[in-house]
Formats: C-alpha cells, sequence, structure tokens
C-alpha cells in the first residue's frame, strides 16, 4: 500500500525545491508589482473594490432570484442547462452528452471548475481525447500535473523546464526563447481546435437579466474553443453570477488588474447561447451546467464571504507562504489564502484538508490586495477554531498551549519559567542567540537563531528603578 504524503512533506519537499523557488519568486514578484502600478493608476481605487464587494454581496444574496433568472434567459436563446447538485451529477451530464453526439475529440479552456470535479480523468476513462488549451494548462497537461495557481496553473515551472517538456513532447529545437516556445505551442494546438467536436470553458461571469456568460483571457484560445467546435459546454459555480450586464464594468476592472496587472484583459468573451440562424461563428449548441458541489452548504454559514471571490488569484501572490510553497504543497485544487478556507469546505475528504488554515502568518496581506476585501484571515482562524473543536490538534501542540495557557495565567509559574529560561540563557546563548534548541524547538533554530533571554526580568528592572527613585528621593 503506498504511503500517503502528508502536508508536512509536501511544504518540506517544496522548500527544498529550487527549480520551484526560483519560479515562485519570479513570478510572484512580477505579479505583485503589475497589480501594485494597476491598482495605483486608479483615481479611487478603495471605492471601485467597494462597489465590486457590494455587486458580489448582492449576487450571492440573491441567488435564488437570480440563478433561475440566469438559467431561463440561456434557454430562451437556444441554450440548455444542467443543474448539478454536486461534482458527479456534472460529469455523467457531460459524458453521457459527449457519447449521445458522437463527440471524439474535446477541447477546454481553462476551467478551475472543471479540475474541482477532476473532469478531465472522467472523459479520458470514458474514452474521450481531451486537450487543455490554455498555455498553463497544456503545459502541466504534457507534465501530468495539476495546476498550482488559479490563474497562472503553470507558475511552479522555469522556461528550463517548460523547453524540456516542448522537447519531449513537441519535439521543438533546444531553446528557451519565449517566443519560440509559444510558437511551438500554438502550431501543435491549432489542429486540436479544427478537429474538435466539443469545447469545455469555465465562466468568469454569468449576467442573469441577459443570460449571457463571460469568459476572461489573454491567450485568445477559448474563444477558438468556444466557437469552432459544434458543441459548447460551460461549467459555472452557482456563486459566479452577477445581476445586470452593468455590472461587469466593474468587475472586470478589478478582476484584471487583481489578477495580472492589466487595466483589461486582451479578450473578453460575452456568450449567449448557440449561433443564431445566418451566423457563420459559434456552436451548434450550447450547454451551460450550474455547479454547486457544496457551495449551498457554505452560503448558509460562518464561511459564506468565501463565496464572493472572483478568482483573481492576488491573494496567492501577496501570500508569503505561498510564495514559499506553491500551490501543490496545499494538495487540493484552490491554494493560497482562499484555497486553505475553500479546501476544507469543498473537498473535506482530504485527510489534511484541515491543516490548510495553518499555513498562514496571519499577516493580512491577502485580505489587503483582495479586490472585493474577503476577510480571509478571520475565517482561517474559524478554520483552526473548528479543528480543535473536533479534536484535530497534535497532542505536542496542544501540550505546549495548555502549558503557555498555566504559565500565563499564574505568576508564580511565570516567574519560575523566567528564571528558568535565563539561566540557560546565560550558560548555552552565544551573543545573546541559541544556535540550537531541542525538539521540538529545533525546527525553529533549524532556519533561524533564537534570542536569549535578558540577564533580568521587566519586573526586576522595574523593581530596580522603584527603588532607585525612591532613595534619590
Amino acid at each position: 500500500m503506498p504511503q500517503t504524503i502528508t502536508f508536512y512533506d509536501r511544504v518540506d519537499h517544496a522548500l527544498h525545491d529550487d527549480s520551484l523557488q526560483t519560479a515562485l519568486h519570479r513570478a510572484t514578484t512580477r505579479f505583485i508589482g503589475n497589480r501594485a502600478g494597476a491598482i495605483g493608476a486608479l483615481c479611487d481605487p478603495d471605492r471601485l473594490r467597494d462597489q465590486a464587494r457590494a455587486i458580489r454581496a448582492y449576487a450571492l444574496a440573491h441567488l435564488d432570484e437570480l440563478l433561475p433568472q440566469l438559467a431561463a434567459n440561456v434557454e430562451a436563446r437556444g441554450g440548455h442547462v444542467c443543474w448539478a447538485s454536486d461534482g458527479e451529477e456534472a460529469r455523467r451530464y457531460i459524458v453521457e452528452l459527449a457519447r449521445a453526439r458522437g463527440v471524439r475529440s474535446i477541447v477546454k479552456s481553462k476551467s478551475m471548475a472543471s479540475e474541482e470535479i477532476h473532469l478531465n480523468k472522467a472523459l479520458e476513462y470514458a474514452g474521450f481525447e481531451v486537450v487543455e488549451t490554455d498555455l498553463g494548462e497544456y503545459i502541466i497537461q504534457l507534465a501530468g500535473e495539476t495546476p498550482s495557481h488559479i490563474t497562472a496553473p503553470a507558475i511552479h515551472k522555469t522556461r528550463e523546464q517548460v523547453s524540456e517538456l516542448f522537447q519531449q513532447h513537441l519535439g521543438m529545437p533546444p531553446t528557451t526563447e519565449v517566443p519560440s516556445m509559444i510558437r511551438t505551442a500554438r502550431q501543435a494546438l491549432r489542429q486540436r481546435f479544427l478537429q474538435a467536436d466539443m469545447g469545455i470553458s469555465g465562466v468568469n461571469f454569468g449576467v442573469a437579466d441577459s443570460g449571457a456568460i463571460v469568459i476572461v483571457e489573454n491567450e485568445g484560445n477559448a474563444r477558438l474553443s468556444t466557437t469552432v467546435p459544434r458543441i459548447h459546454v460551460a461549467i459555472m459555480g452557482i456563486e459566479r453570477i452577477v445581476a445586470r450586464l452593468a455590472d461587469l464594468g466593474v468587475m472586470l476592472q478589478v478582476l484584471a488588474r487583481s489578477a495580472t496587472g492589466q487595466k483589461l484583459s486582451v479578450y473578453t468573451s460575452l456568450i449567449s447561447g448557440p449561433a443564431r440562424p445566418g451566423e457563420e461563428d459559434g456552436p451548434e449548441e450550447f450547454h451551460l451546467v450550474l455547479l454547486d458541489n457544496g457551495r449551498s452548504r457554505i452560503l448558509g454559514g460562518q464561511y459564506a464571504e468565501s463565496l464572493l471571490c472572483i478568482r483573481c488569484g492576488a491573494c496567492l501572490n501577496a501570500c508569503p507562504v505561498y510564495q514559499a510553497i506553491g500551490g501543490h504543497a496545499y494538495g487540493g485544487v484552490y491554494s493560497g489564502p482562499i484555497g486553505a478556507i475553500l479546501t476544507p469546505l469543498l473537498q473535506p475528504d482530504l485527510p489534511d484538508a484541515y491543516l490548510l488554515p495553518q499555513a498562514s502568518s496571519l499577516c493580512g496581506a491577502c485580505q489587503e490586495v483582495c479586490p472585493v476585501r474577503i476577510a480571509i484571515p478571520d475565517m482561517l482562524l474559524r478554520h483552526r477554531a473548528d479543528a480543535v473543536k473536533a479534536g484535530k490538534v497534535n497532542p505536542v501542540e496542544k501540550a505546549a498551549i495548555t502549558g503557555y495557557t498555566m504559565t500565563m495565567t499564574h505568576p508564580a509559574i511565570y516567574d519560575t519559567a523566567g528564571k528558568v529560561g535565563r539561566f540557560f540563557s546565560r550558560i548555552l546563548a552565544r551573543k545573546g542567540r541559541f544556535r540550537r534548541l531541542p525538539p521540538p524547538l529545533h525546527l525553529w533554530t533549524k532556519e533561524r537563531d533564537f534570542p536569549a533571554l535578558p540577564p533580568k526580568s521587566f519586573r526586576e528592572l522595574w523593581a530596580e528603578r522603584k527603588k532607585q527613585r525612591q532613595s534619590s528621593s
């Protein structure tokens, strides 16, 4: 029986992967700088973010009205709607549709919802050829991996690693020139678009009052995936909805600026059903899969605010933990701060999902950059409290917290602990620092020195000063 790789094992592997560290540093540094410049260029960025939050909050509060309105408008324009309560129902609908229509080849544009329900595996198991067409998704598909970032799936790959992949799978001559590598991928994918019978996409926003779905991208592959094949299937989490077309003016601004630092993404497609009579472009059939998969349960609880997320990835880029370990260490579909909240909710069967909220310094950088101001640190603390209530606590940690509580609430124990600490500081510390501490504190000194306790406590210093004042008076 294969040994389970734990969260701590994944973290340790990531921290010692030099290529990963190089790739993360390059990408997150660039994303952070681009976002800061794009947000800073706005006249009143705080007001725009407040508007975006209000739009998303209104949509969540009125899902019972907006989702039926969206579905009715899609069907009125010749589309089909599948209400999928979970991933299994969504997978079954898409597989059965592909079989009924005689589909052989499928192209996909970027979709985190499809990753969430493990759609590719289901389609491949059913005998269909599935090709990712987003460049990042295509790279990790060739590598046999999963996305490590919400908006940049191959952020963990260096250009040198991508070059090796393309040489191995696409016969590309050795080069690390990005334009050459992109040209190689484009040539390989072009025929895939023309041969495909079905295109599958995600949905950035569904617009209730018009029945349109919105897809935001920078490569053009989503437009080809949704217009060239005769069938288009779009998968949308039920929370990804806005009430009015006018709301997009705000949402598209904050999405692009927060995700990639652009004023607006290169391609913004509004799709409202299959091609009409006389239209040359567009699919013969359009199917919208409205995916619940636990979202209704989240909506009614203390983590409902997490559904405001517009999947920009800004919190990942800003998070010092994500910058150090990347996305795969989290083990779930969604990574980073928002993933540490969503994964225990959407993937409760993941054995160590309860540990993910611990992967945070609670510095607040995630909430600071979130375009809709999600209180991520608060929900991480709630998850931690839930884990304690469920008894999912390391015995050593529990003992340490109990000891700390006893020490801090009993003055006599506190004084004694201070004297013991100062005694060992005098005989073991060097130049005011401990270079090595015994287990489990050795994990701290493995990476950094631990400061020694001062020769005298605050109370001792205060008593001496008080005595000096009394004697001087």
